[in-house]
């Protein structure tokens, strides 16, 4: 698969943008696993444009994460264009359109999904946005505002028309939020439209390497976009790409030991990469979320700890602490 001049391999697996969880360590650890393409967290065109300190520090990338696509988020033209030219200059691999974000904040200002209320306006956009830049520009966006306005087949055409190189389509409308189940029959039936000549990338309840390869075996996307499934597990993009690709991973199977030490390097970056205080705020939701501690009993409060703690050495002794209450777990099974 490729978009323009991006060898992105065959099958691959996206990790999706996601605010307040796709910060540069969880990337370049995702990277390392096997994630062909990352993205930064969603980025606002109206706070880039007034040049907010804190949005422009999530343009920061890093030539060991590409390629990587930087994603803005906005309601009117001028200001995504604007927006679009500022990311530019950053070079990075692909802009991407939001017009997927369900939240109420976002979308109730006619942003994110709330741009599928407003079709014209969000082809002018992403015209005017492909007409301003030389990168290429991407859109990732849901099936529709709600089950009554189902609207995706059509979108897609006339977004490819707009001059869009990829498009990521999440397999549920607006109105069901995370609710539910992706529908990915009608991403197929975009995927299968013989005018549609520019890579579908599908979104929606990738949870597991099974589910991965379901959907490049069953609906013919070109490309999977992960998203919650990652939290805390940036190594489950191995996972899957070794199941996808007939791969026996047995011998390079991931350790408790390994895992620990993954999430700690994570933490690492964040504080040397961002700062320590948002280094440490975006790294102990991860831990928190984090599958592998579920087999710890009362786990909770330490869950409570993990969210509260304000220091590298607090983080890292909960981590510690972890790892042998984990590894006498083991050794009594």
């Amino acid at each position: 698969m490729k978009i323009r001049n991006i060898d992105l391999g065959e099958k691959p697996l996206f990790l999706a943008p996601m605010e307040d969880v796709t910060d540069i360590g969880f990337r370049m650890l995702c990277k390392r696993f096997g994630a062909a393409m990352v993205y930064t967290e969603f980025v606002s065109a109206e706070a880039l444009v007034r040049n907010i300190k804190s949005t422009i520090n999530k343009l920061s990338i890093a030539d060991s994460e590409r390629p990587v696509g930087i994603q803005i988020y906005g309601r009117d033209v001028e200001s995504m264009v604007e927006a679009a030219k500022i990311v530019e200059q950053v070079s990075p691999d692909v802009i991407d359109l939001n017009f997927g974000c369900p939240v109420k904040k976002v979308a109730s200002k006619g942003a994110g999904s709330g741009m599928l209320r407003n079709i014209p306006l969000l082809l002018d956009i992403t015209r005017e946005v492909v007409k301003a830049v030389k990168t290429p520009v991407t859109v990732k966006t849901r099936l529709g505002w709600d089950s009554e306005n189902l609207v995706i087949t059509t979108l897609a055409e006339q977004l490819q028309d707009c001059g869009i190189e990829a498009l990521t389509i999440h397999g549920r409308t607006r109105a069901q939020m995370y609710t539910g189940n992706a529908d990915w029959s009608l991403i197929k039936e975009v995927k299968d439209n013989p005018r549609i000549h520019i890579p579908i990338i599908g979104n929606g309840d990738i949870t597991t390497a099974e589910e991965a390869k379901m959907a490049f075996d069953q609906y013919g996307v070109d490309a999977v976009m992960v998203g919650r499934a990652t939290f805390g597990r940036p190594w489950v993009f191995k996972e899957m790409n070794e199941l996808i690709r007939g791969i026996d991973g047995s011998s390079t199977a991931l350790t408790i030991d390994d895992k620990i030490d993954i999430l700690k390097e994570q933490l690492e970056i964040n504080v040397e990469k961002i700062d320590e205080y948002r280094g440490i705020l975006h790294t102990r939701r991860h831990l928190a979320s984090s599958p592998i501690f579920k087999g710890i009993p009362d786990f909770k409060q330490t869950r409570i700890a993990m969210l509260r703690a304000n220091t590298v050495d607090e983080l890292n002794s909960i981590l510690e602490d972890c790892r042998v209450r984990l590894k006498s777990i083991e050794s009594a099974e």
